[in-house]
């Protein structure tokens, strides 16, 4: 009888491992992107394990009518990140490889989202 019990309760832990949400969508590590200030000035600005497959908009960049684009994105995280022109993830895109992708000046952003 103990027998059946307990493996009715290791039957009953493995289902439950397999159904709890994990962060394997997260990103680790950071994204780095630059803003002009309320001065005028650079200011570089990091998102720290950002969300996975989920489109973020830039607060510092978000309202298109008021501010400047972000731009010079430093991919240093383990997902493929893909900038967008505009919020919400749209307009034109281009794809950061992980760890090690990264775009110029020129490279004007205002939504990024993780993939892997």
């Amino acid at each position: 009888m103990r027998l059946r019990h307990a493996a009715v309760a290791a039957f009953g832990a493995f289902t439950l491992l397999l159904t709890v949400p994990t962060s394997a969508s997260a990103a680790t590590g950071e994204f780095q992107y630059t803003v002009t200030g309320l001065d005028g000035r650079p200011l570089r600005v990091v998102i720290e394990d950002p969300v996975g497959e989920e489109c973020i908009t830039l607060p510092e960049v978000a309202d298109p009518g008021a501010t400047a684009p972000a731009h010079s994105p430093r991919n240093r995280t383990d997902a493929t990140a893909t900038v967008f022109t505009e919020p919400d993830c749209e307009g034109d895109y281009f794809t950061l490889r992980p760890r090690t992708g990264y775009g110029s000046e020129r490279l004007k952003l205002r939504s990024v989202v993780f993939s892997r």
